[in-house]
């Protein structure tokens, strides 16, 4: 962690003392170096007396870059690393004594001995460079270590160039720098920061990068020979590439040079010098990925992109996107998130099983737990990653993208095609929206046990709709999936069966708007504007809303469903169980943000009654034999409760399946052409859904919800 000076305005009335000063540190020199004191003084003229007085003697902390690490939710399990540098600042403790001396003999060979300036090493220097030898820097560690704080505090590209200029000035200020630096640290600790912030080349900022860069290995376990091949790419990173043509034969040179020297200075013993010189070098580097595209497994990726976009939602991060996202890459968190492993190897498994990734229709699965609103999977049949012009993406089966040259999301997407963002609102889901019609019903006081008389096709009396196929004479007509579907139902029958013409007349008798507000309190976006716009402006006639034509994502239903199984308490979903900054300090951020969005009881009778689509037994009446999704009280083999969604014309499939542990939603949907002809099955997405909860639930005690009033 390297030190940022802090700066100050010039003094004019200091021109005695500078000189005086400047006056000192030149017999300092000269005395020292015994050389013409015409050399150093010469230094210090042209380094300006005013100027250098007037520098400040006090230094302030300052971080460089830090990469930040994201972990799955054990905490130790890595998924990515974001930065700008890679770079992790280590103790000294953590690094390879071999290194330590490694780079004191490659750069400062009086380190332990000076006081931040090398006084008889710049005189030489001084003197050789005057008279057209090699040209020497005599910069100790301590100076350099100023001069990247100063590079690093810096706030404008002039202040930049002014830290790192070859210049007299920039030469005396370093030395006062660090003549103060040393006042304020022991060895050990400089020591420490120069090589955290040292940079050794192909991307690789810090002893940590560099370890991992060029071995894949920690700086505690450097070797020797490792050590100084390290040490000697400081004085010139590309100059002395390893993994270049011209760079290696440079590299070794070098490094065994800086092995002679830890020789000379007894850090080494001959035979561990010849061993050393002997040992092979490495032509190239490890690719250390960066970000979401570079996920440790591919199937983590579409969660790593739904954490960054919340990242980047995230005011306590900035006040835009831009410094939101230079905070994740330069400020080191450890970011702890909600990934469960069991449940995303999982799901990504059982979404296989179905569909494969080159499949044109996409199978999504989101996974929630209630309570919360951690989350806890999401799975795609598709790979997260760029499709690359050497194996593009075929053509969208949209025709009019076709036609325009547009590419399909398929095998390959980096879009938020499970969670929504960016131009994805989301796809119809058809009957799971009947959830918010029963939910609005309870808390207008209807009981599980209201009966309506359905019929095949219902003309209602209340609701317009000029638009094919739900229309006659101008009224909204919606029918049943089957013409079998007629005489009494009730909430538990009716929402088994999913009966259209049973909730359009309920939602009637509530009032659309309360269906409405009642998506909202669960969770429901509205993403698109059309949606929006009904939600918002007219919700009151919107009579298709309870057959599930508003946009949504499986996110969005898994979550909603969760707050049944969570009494009605509604928890934003969020990606973060913890983030600690690199200093230590754990962030709020993210934290579970509940609200209760109904009450425990009427979440407890709705929960009854989603029992019965799934195959599972209400308590508190009967599901009279219904059921859209039998098959999955059987597979999961716990209490569930849940429902099955299909869209017009079936452009959509949907189920959320759930228990008191976990809820999972999948849709299969065509995300590149929405109207299109393939009818989505239910056989596809019901196993990929519930055999996910039922892997996550193996070995689990059965858990039997909860009446209302217990």
């Amino acid at each position: 962690m390297p030190f940022a000076i802090r700066r100050r305005e010039r003094h004019p009335l200091t021109n005695v003392s500078s000189l005086l000063f400047c006056g000192l540190l030149a017999g300092v020199v000269v005395a020292a170096a015994a050389l013409p004191a015409t050399a150093l003084s010469g230094l210090v003229a042209k380094a300006g007396a005013e100027e250098f007085a007037s520098l400040p003697s006090e230094l302030t902390q300052q971080t460089s870059p830090q990469m930040s690490r994201v972990y799955a939710a054990d905490g130790k399990t890595q998924i990515a690393v974001m930065y700008d540098e890679f770079r992790s600042d280590v103790p000294l403790k953590d690094i390879s004594v071999n290194m330590q001396h490694a780079i004191v003999a490659a750069e400062d060979h009086k380190f332990y001995e000076h006081h931040g300036v090398d006084f008889k090493g710049l005189a030489r220097a001084f003197v050789n460079n005057q008279n057209g030898g090699d040209q020497q820097g005599a910069s100790t560690l301590t100076m350099q270590v100023v001069r990247m704080s100063l590079a690093y505090s810096a706030t404008s590209a002039a202040e930049v160039v002014a830290a790192t200029a070859k210049t007299p000035e920039r030469k005396v200020a370093e030395m006062k720098y660090a003549l103060e630096l040393e006042k304020q640290l022991t060895k050990e600790q400089i020591l420490e920061r120069y090589l955290n912030v040292a940079p050794f080349g192909n991307r690789a900022y810090g002893i940590y990068a560099a370890s991992q860069v060029y071995f894949g290995k920690k700086p505690k376990d450097l070797d020797v020979a490792q050590s100084a091949l390290l040490a000697g790419m400081v004085k010139g990173t590309t100059y002395y590439d390893p993994t270049t043509t011209d760079g290696y034969p440079r590299a070794k040179q070098r490094r065994d040079y800086v092995v002679n020297d830890m020789l000379s200075l007894g850090y080494v013993t001959a035979d561990q010098a010849t061993k050393a010189k002997a040992e092979a070098i490495p032509h190239n580097t490890r690719s250390v990925g960066n970000g979401c595209t570079a996920v440790s497994q591919n199937e983590w990726g579409f969660f790593c992109d739904y954490f960054q976009r919340w990242w980047l939602g995230q005011s306590a991060f900035g006040d835009n996107e831009y410094d939101r996202e230079r905070k994740l890459k330069t400020g080191g968190y450890k970011i702890v998130t909600t990934l469960d492993l069991k449940a995303q190897k999982s799901a990504r498994k059982r979404v296989l099983q179905e569909s494969g990734d080159n499949s044109v229709n996409a199978l999504l699965v989101a996974a929630v737990q209630p309570g919360t609103g951690k989350v806890m999977a999401l799975a795609a049949n598709r790979k997260f990653k760029l499709p690359t012009s050497a194996k593009p993406n075929p053509l969208s089966s949209d025709p009019k993208k076709r036609e325009a040259g547009v590419r399909a999301t398929y095998p390959n997407t980096t879009n938020p095609i499970i969670t929504g963002g960016g131009d994805i609102h989301g796809y119809q889901a058809g009957s799971v929206f009947k959830m918010f019609t029963m939910v609005a019903a309870l808390e207008d006081g209807v009981g599980l046990d209201f009966t309506i008389n359905t019929v095949p096709r219902y003309v209602s009396p209340l609701y317009r709709d000029s638009a094919a196929p739900a229309a006659c004479n101008g009224h909204y007509c919606p029918s049943n999936s089957s013409a079998k579907e007629l005489g009494p139902y009730n909430m538990w029958t009716g929402f088994g069966a999913s009966v259209n013409t049973y909730f359009v007349p309920l939602q009637e008798k509530i009032g659309a708007e309360k269906v409405v507000d009642v998506a909202k309190r669960f969770g429901v976006q509205f993403r698109e504007k059309n949606d929006n716009d009904l939600a918002t402006q007219s919700a009151h006639d919107w009579g298709a809303f309870t057959l599930g034509v508003s946009a949504s994502t499986p996110l969005d239903i898994a979550n909603a469903y969760a707050t049944l199984a969570a009494d009605g308490k509604y928890c934003a979903p969020t990606p973060i169980q913890q983030i600690t900054t690199h200093d230590g300090e754990k962030l709020k951020v993210g934290a579970p943000s509940c609200k209760q969005a109904t009450t425990a009881d009427v979440a407890r009778s709705a929960l009854d009654a989603a029992r019965c689509p799934v195959g599972d037994s209400a308590q508190l009446g009967s599901c009279g034999g219904t059921g859209t999704a039998k098959g999955a009280r059987g597979a999961v083999g716990h209490p569930i409760f849940g429902k099955t969604g299909t869209t017009d014309s079936e452009k959509t499939a949907a189920l959320v399946v759930g228990t008191q542990d976990i809820v999972v939603a999948g849709y299969l949907v065509n995300p590149d052409w929405q109207a299109h002809t393939d009818h989505m099955k239910h056989d596809v997405v019901n196993p990929a859904v519930w055999n996910t909860v039922a892997d996550y639930m193996k070995d689990k005690p059965d858990e039997q919800f909860k009446r209302p009033g217990e």
